[in-house]
């Protein structure tokens, strides 16, 4: 690593100390570097490996909002979007560029959302290299005539190695994930975990665009042969990355997406795929997108081979690959869309008594999206270790800084504009709860897209679920008749009714909260 003199660029973001500076490496630079200063290991696809020690998955508890006048009234105070005084903040964010003054550190200028009419301009200061790589993998990636005239608009100061003290800072723990919208600056300090440093920017975004008439989504999008998209949306674990990877359609993006005036755009440059499980049968697509320049999180190697042992919990369920979009051989390069025609809100139904698919009205789709049914998923979040039913709104919760009410609202005059149809999908559990039944079939999951997108479903007859009111197709081609009624998978039909009515009534008090 070079020893070039700090940046005044780097020195405005309070850091005037740092020993080396890397800007804007290569792919292959931040992998020796990584590689150099043990911080990784090659698989023997290429991929870069690395490890996050005792975090392995967001850490909710220990995120904060600056409350700031410009944005007090408008931010949904409470356990998501956890209030930090502007004085402690000046505290924290001291402390953070002290400690990387006086280190190696790796500068990654990126951008984010595909339409340019709604970019943002992002500088990310890193003590690692892989986080720099994790960076320039997520987030768009500016050319070279972009980077000679580049200013950042928002600063991502990554601290893993930095661990505070509640005692004399104030923290919950030694763990910070804090974002000032009058400073611009997200600080990252305590963990590992890369995924923070992607869904800080997403909350931003959250906060941001809807005042400019844009709805920021937690979905992945993808397009067909006649240009027409589709939405999936849900929470880490239910399908997004795995069933917008569609070899027949191009896909805009995984995770992240603004719906404007004029229609979809990605606000990200690359993936985040969970890799639990992960095979070349099932999921080709994300197989060939692992090789080199990928960041492979927690995933386990064997120590002769280095090969990915994608089937291993050992550390957690929540392994992630990282990678620039470009690396899904049908990706869209513009990153961009019209206006969806199908939309499908995904849940892992951990009680096992959801249809597979079914059409839901406007009513039902606006109930829906605010209750955001899923399961947590094992390792997605510290502290959880097995499925557990959560209610998460707007499919968001955890990033969404405004009300949910706003978002609800945008997502109702879209409908309305441009008559989508809206499907709710279970990638959960079929036949019983967790421990009882069985997970979908992804084959199957993924037919009855196939039939929803191509049309094929709008031509069979449906019928009106006794419980939750849906309407559920009576047939689709290659999906046994039964599966599509949960009722007839389980060997209890009374547990079956048991189960649902409990559920329903959970989805009836959780909507109470927001009619």
């Amino acid at each position: 690593m070079s020893s070039p003199p700090i940046s005044p660029k780097l020195s405005r973001h309070g850091i005037s100390a740092a020993a080396r500076v890397a800007a804007h490496l290569p792919a292959a630079a931040l992998v020796e570097q990584a590689l150099t200063r043990a911080e990784g290991i090659l698989a023997d696809s290429g991929a870069l490996v690395a490890y996050t020690g005792s975090r392995t998955g967001r850490s909710p508890q220990d995120r904060y909002i600056v409350r700031e006048p410009s944005v007090e009234a408008d931010i949904d105070w409470g356990k998501v979007n956890r209030p930090l005084e502007p004085a402690r903040f000046e505290q924290l964010l001291e402390r953070t560029c002290s400690h990387l003054g006086g280190r190696d550190l790796f500068v990654q200028d990126c951008s984010t959302c595909a339409d340019p009419r709604h970019r943002l301009n992002l500088r990310v200061i890193a003590e690692k290299a892989w986080h720099a790589l994790f960076a320039q993998c997520l987030f768009r990636r500016p050319t070279a005539d972009e980077l000679a005239t580049f200013e950042s608009e928002w600063t991502v100061l990554a601290a893993p190695d930095l661990r505070f003290d509640p005692k004399t800072d104030g923290t919950r723990s030694e763990v910070v994930i804090a974002i000032s919208f009058e400073q611009r600056t997200i600080v990252i300090a305590g963990t590992h975990y890369a995924g923070e440093i992607k869904k800080s920017v997403f909350s931003v975004l959250n906060a941001l665009l809807p005042r400019g008439g844009v709805f920021p989504m937690h979905c992945a999008a993808n397009a067909g042969p006649g240009r027409e998209v589709a939405l999936f949306f849900g929470l880490s674990g239910t399908g997004k990355t795995t069933l917008s990877a569609d070899p027949s359609r191009r896909l805009i993006g995984d995770d992240e997406h603004g719906w404007s005036d004029e229609g979809v755009f990605n606000f990200e440059g690359g993936c985040y795929a969970k890799t639990i499980r992960l095979s070349p049968q099932g999921e080709p697509q994300i197989w060939g997108a692992i090789r080199f320049g990928t960041v492979l999180e927690n995933v386990p190697l064997d120590p002769a081979t280095r090969r990915a042992d994608f089937d291993s919990e050992e550390i957690t369920e929540n392994t992630r690959a990282a990678y620039p979009i470009e690396f899904i051989a049908n990706a869209e390069p513009s990153g961009r869309g019209g206006h969806p025609g199908n939309i499908f809100f995904l849940a892992c139904d951990a009680f096992g008594v959801l249809p597979p698919i079914a059409r839901l009205t406007t009513a039902q789709a606006m109930e829906q999206f605010l209750c955001g049914y899923t399961a947590k998923v094992a390792g997605t979040e510290a502290d959880v270790t097995e499925p557990q039913a959560t209610f998460s709104t707007c499919f968001a919760a955890p990033f969404l800084p405004l009300r949910p009410v706003r978002y609800a609202e945008l997502l109702r005059e879209r409908l309305q504009k441009h008559h989508a149809t809206v499907w709710l999908v279970n990638t959960g559990w079929t036949g019983g709860p967790v421990g009882v039944g069985r997970r979908m079939s992804l084959p199957n999951t993924r037919a009855l897209l196939r039939a929803a997108l191509e049309g094929s479903l709008s031509r069979v007859s449906f019928q009106r679920d006794p419980i939750f009111g849906v309407e559920v197709p009576s047939e689709c081609p290659g999906v046994p008749s039964e599966v599509l009624r949960p009722r007839q998978t389980w060997t209890d039909p009374s547990a079956y009714d048991t189960a649902a009515k409990k559920l329903a009534e959970m989805f009836r008090k959780e909507y109470e909260k927001y009619k």
